[in-house]
């Protein structure tokens, strides 16, 4: 099936509903001059990334609108390729979240970090339309679209969204909105919706020669990936979606429920973890550890570090880096105020390394740069997806939101819902996306930590509930964002690998999670998880450590950072 068959039979209604006819019989195809291309693979303007065989690299031409496909500027898309080290299964397109994230590069790193997985299927990355080219210059048209956001307008004090004053809560409604109004005053911000992207992806498929698009994706890819198989149910061949939002829901529900799952963490993985791993450092018990984490957070404000920014490193921590990033900054307010214990030489080596000096010589200065967001121009792609794809709430009702959240989630919960740019949005969605229909339900698998903070389990679990037929595996006590490959867990590459070579999905099942950094045994944690794990709590000994798979993890979990 071709690309213009594909498109007008499952996109009719679509194109119907927003006032577009389809192509008459004797007109001129639209479609033609995208699904006749032909791809011109070469070497890849970056490194491997651990690529066990050498990577290649294409553009593709796609029209700025898929239901006008013959209006408008083409846009670029880049791909990579590792092809498969025997006889391919097929292509298995990854993509790392978002929205915006580039694919090409991490495409490499899932291959090597996957040996049997790679062997027998072609490890195929996208940057999607508007995040530009990953490697190409910005003299070669590698730009990514961009919001220009005038600093003018953002505030520059100390903000504490604990201060409910007119004042403040005034002052925090200022961002979001320069931010808002930049990126809808660019002209390919309606253009950069998953829906669009998509198509993209079907035309990938079709230019590749596949009959199906196996795919993996994290985070917001997990929405992407959903997405893709309910507009192209027949296309769709295995998926497998890992660290996953509602996709049978609203996407800014995730992003909504930060507050709630960032302060899950904090209070019942992280804050014990540092009583169990550096009780001298930190404080033994953990009141000692929150009451330690307040005078830091007060000593840092002394030193111009504005408290939504101290209380901002907290949020989104799911990578090991991640941690160990948060830890240090921590660690360097405490010997600031006069501690002068260490963690244990393995983990404090760690610590040392996380911002190119030890702890001890870490200045407030260095912690401010560190933390300090640049607002001079933002990537578009990241506010046109998430505000563009559905109906947004109110700023009012954001408001309401903090109200709700601060008391109980006081780590996020203040600052999150006066800080959404989806509020004032005011552009409404070109596209309806469909749900998931049942004929793919079987071809999906959902990967989800406990304690994810960048994307619940409520909402992973949401989604399967509302789609009868998909599987889903839970990671009992994983705090991280993003499993299969990315920790280590033999249980969860298992359950993965075995899906996609051996046509044998699993069914809904709970995995151990791994040992915390510095501990060889794993702690439970009551959490949203009810079932035990079958496989045993402890690994010993575990893999061996990664420098690939550490990377390729913080990489996933800064891509779907909210800030």
């Amino acid at each position: 099936m071709n690309l213009r068959t594909a498109t007008l039979s499952l996109t009719c209604a679509s194109l119907i509903a927003i006032g577009l006819p389809a192509a008459a019989s004797g007109t001129p195809d639209p479609f033609a001059g995208y699904e006749n291309q032909q791809l011109t693979w070469g070497a890849c303007p970056f490194p491997d990334s651990g690529a066990p065989r050498p990577m290649q690299c294409a553009m593709v031409t796609v029209p700025r609108d898929w239901a006008a496909p013959d209006g408008g500027v083409d846009l670029k898309v880049s791909i990579s390729r590792v092809p498969a080290g025997g006889q391919s299964l097929g292509a298995i397109l990854v993509n790392p979240g978002g929205p915006g994230g580039q694919g090409s590069s991490i495409a490499g790193a899932l291959a090597g970090l996957e040996p049997t997985v790679s062997a027998r299927y072609d490890f195929v990355g996208m940057d999607p339309r508007g995040t530009g080219h990953e490697g190409v210059s910005t003299a070669d048209g590698g730009d990514p679209v961009l919001c220009q956001v005038p600093l003018g307008r953002i505030p520059q004090g100390l903000l504490d969204a604990r201060d409910r004053s007119a004042a403040s809560i005034a002052d925090h409604q200022k961002t979001p909105r320069a931010i808002a109004e930049a990126c809808q005053s660019v002209a390919e911000s309606p253009f950069l919706t998953t829906w669009q992207t998509a198509h993209d992806m079907e035309l990938i498929r079709q230019l590749l020669g596949q009959a199906k698009l196996n795919y993996l994706g994290y985070s917001y890819g997990s929405w992407l990936g959903a997405k893709y198989a309910s507009l192209f149910p027949g296309s769709a061949g295995k998926i497998v979606l890992d660290s996953s939002v509602n996709w049978q829901g609203r996407l800014q529900a995730d992003f909504e429920d930060f507050p709630i799952i960032d302060q899950r963490q904090f209070d019942d993985v992280y804050v014990p973890w540092l009583t169990r791993t550096a009780p001298d450092v930190f404080g033994a018990t953990p009141a000692a550890v929150k009451q330690k984490w307040e005078q830091v957070r007060d000593y840092y404000k002394s030193q111009g570090i504005a408290p939504d920014r101290y209380n901002g490193v907290w949020v989104g921590m799911g990578s090991k880096f991640g941690w160990l990033n948060a830890t240090a900054i921590f660690e360097a307010g405490v010997k600031a105020l006069g501690g002068n214990a260490t963690a244990p030489a393995d983990l404090q080596s760690q610590l040392d390394t996380r911002f190119g000096k030890p702890v001890a010589t870490l200045t407030a200065a260095d912690v401010k740069a560190a933390v300090t967001p640049d607002y001079a121009a933002v990537e578009d792609v990241r506010f046109a997806v998430a505000c563009g794809d559905q109906p947004t709430k109110s700023v009012a009702w954001y408001k309401s939101l903090s109200d709700q959240q601060g008391p109980k989630n006081p780590l996020y919960g203040w600052a999150y819902g006066l800080g959404e740019v989806c509020g004032p949005w005011s552009d409404a969605p070109r596209q309806t996306l469909p749900n998931l229909p049942a004929s793919v339900a079987k071809n999906i698998l959902v990967v989800q930590g406990e304690f994810d903070p960048q994307t619940g389990y409520d909402q992973a679990h949401a989604a399967v509930a509302a789609a009868p037929g998909v599987s889903l595996v839970s990671v009992d006590d994983s705090p991280y964002h993003g499993q299969y490959a990315l920790t280590a867990n033999p249980c969860v590459d298992g359950m993965v690998n075995v899906f996609l070579l051996q046509n044998s999905r699993p069914g809904s099942s709970v995995c151990p999670g791994v040992p915390l950094i510095g501990e060889s045994q794993v702690f439970p944690v009551p959490g949203p998880v009810k079932t035990p794990p079958s496989g045993a709590r402890s690994f010993a000994p575990q893999a061996a450590p990664s420098a690939l798979r550490d990377r390729a993890q913080d990489f996933i979990s800064k891509t779907n950072s909210l800030r």
